[in-house]
């Protein structure tokens, strides 16, 4: 949760819908099932439904391409809100140029191709439809040069060229449709906490291993295009290799989860290499000015922007400090920190609320339409001044029943939001409003002080090891970690002028 952010976004209010579903949502519902139908019967009599320039094979295409790039641009706007761009302009002006010089290059050079670092610290990149690319931070400081780092992008790029999300997202819609006329007609089968991946569905799409290799491929031919050496991405590979075996930043990361194995990445990627015809030797790698780019970056977790002890939150910035359940899944986004059940059935988040007082901002809240609520507590909450009530509301996934809180504090005011379905409110309302009490002033010292470890680039003055060099400039992280990130080996040894990361800092405890 940042302070510089005080936009809701997505996941920072109840949604309440009084709408019911009578007769219209269910013609509505079934005129889609028509629709669906008929285009997917006209798409198999044709022999030409939908060849993609870039695969060249054939795919059901219910969304046409202003609609991807309207898909596209409103989950980037709720990508950013969410995770939120590295602070660091120039870093971003060279990843779009980057990527833009990539997708010039592919069969569909005129999307509106975005390209973003976001601030997270795991070695991750996704691509949404229409054209918008992301890489993190955490992936920046673990590749070593521009090759590697544009042929992860053009894998990203093989994504979109090949519309793999939206042939995911048409297939779905024909072969889940009675799933999705259920959801349309009774809302009850949904679930609850859906603000967990609110407006984020395109982002945590899997695709397929074939979806994946296809996208390597891609990528190749793109890198290659571009003149970059595709002979870097072998380095990629091994480092994704490694981190996922370290669970580096914390957890592993998500797209390996459905990629193939690196190795075998390696050895694919290793045959298209052996068949161009051409000299690598004249293609670039720029490993000296990447790192010029990269001297500085944030290195892992950000503590400044709240963490986890266990299921204890702490933000250093915002000076708070609060207890979720415990056992509870819980995440921290730009916008808000929240937690979720093991069921997925109760949720509870913090948030920066709309007014300018608790007591505007709770009848704000409370004052919503198909809102119902108990007599108001004012008050205060260890000390801070609160204002707090238990509600009913009527939503599309049914009745929900639950506590919100406002509380003021150092210029902001906090909603606590927790809440479940009516019928478990007694289950859970020990534990929310156990949980919303624990909401108070952070005094810790250390915590409060806390800063983020950041990468700095040396340049080796005399022949030296890697743990030698570690040394020198008092590295806090494992040696492993150093060899990780400059894709070498532990016991590694580098000559005079060598450009060597190292990070620097006080190492963060979150355990």
């Amino acid at each position: 949760m940042n302070k510089g952010n005080n936009s809701l976004g997505y996941c920072s209010r109840l949604h309440i819908d009084a709408d019911d579903c009578g007769a219209g949502r269910v013609a509505h519902a079934l005129t889609y099932i028509l629709v669906v139908l008929l285009a997917l019967a006209a798409c198999l009599g044709m022999t030409s439904c939908a060849v993609n320039r870039a695969t060249g094979e054939r795919h059901l295409n219910l969304v046409g391409e202003s609609q991807e790039i309207a898909m596209g641009r409103q989950a980037d706007s709720q990508v950013v809100a969410s995770l939120g761009l590295y602070p660091d302009a120039a870093l971003q002006r060279y990843v779009q140029e980057l990527g833009a010089k990539l997708a010039k290059t592919s069969e569909r050079p005129d999307l509106p191709w975005t390209f973003r670092v976001v601030d997270d610290p795991v070695v991750n990149a996704f691509a949404l439809p229409g054209g918008f690319i992301y890489v993190t931070r955490g992936l920046m400081t673990y590749v070593k040069n521009e090759a590697e780092l544009s042929g992860v992008i053009g894998h990203e790029i093989g994504h979109v060229t090949a519309q793999h999300a939206v042939h995911s997202m048409s297939n779905q819609q024909v072969t889940q449709l009675g799933v999705t006329a259920g959801m349309m007609i009774e809302p009850k089968l949904q679930r609850y906490g859906q603000y967990l991946n609110a407006g984020l569905g395109l982002l945590y799409l899997k695709f397929s291993r074939d979806d994946e290799s296809q996208a390597d491929h891609l990528g190749f031919r793109y890198m290659v295009r571009a003149g970059n050496d595709p002979r870097q991405m072998i380095g990629v590979f091994d480092m994704l290799s490694r981190v996922s075996q370290a669970g580096g930043g914390g957890r592993l990361p998500e797209w390996l989860e459905t990629h193939p194995n690196p190795e075998n990445r390696s050895e694919d990627f290793q045959r298209e290499i052996d068949t161009l015809k051409l000299n690598l030797s004249g293609l670039s790698v720029n490993q000296n000015s990447y790192l010029s780019r990269i001297d500085g970056v944030v290195f892992g977790q950000n503590p400044r922007e709240g963490f986890f002890r266990d299921n204890h939150f702490y933000q250093p910035d915002l000076q708070f400090e609060f207890e979720f359940p415990s056992g509870w899944q819980t995440m921290n986004q730009k916008e808000a920190v929240a937690a979720i059940n093991s069921s997925q059935d109760a949720v509870l988040q913090i948030t920066l609320a709309q007014g300018t007082s608790s007591a505007k901002a709770a009848k704000q809240f409370f004052g919503q339409q198909g809102l119902q609520s108990e007599r108001l507590d004012t008050g205060n909450l260890n000390g801070l001044p609160a204002v707090s009530a238990k509600f009913r509301a009527q939503t599309e996934q049914g009745i929900l029943q639950g506590k919100a809180a406002f509380v003021e504090y150092k210029g902001h005011t906090y909603q606590l939001l927790g809440y479940t379905s009516e019928q478990l409110w007694a289950q859970y309302q020990d534990i929310i409003v156990g949980s919303m009490g624990s909401f108070r002033r952070l005094t810790d010292s250390k915590i409060l002080q806390m800063q983020p470890m950041h990468l700095k680039i040396i340049t080796v003055r005399k022949p030296s090891t890697l743990g030698e060099l570690a040394k020198q400039v008092g590295s806090p992280v494992q040696l492993e970690t150093l060899a990780i990130i400059n894709q070498t080996e532990v016991n590694a040894g580098f000559k005079v002028g060598d450009q060597v990361k190292m990070v620097i800092g006080e190492k963060i405890d979150t355990e």
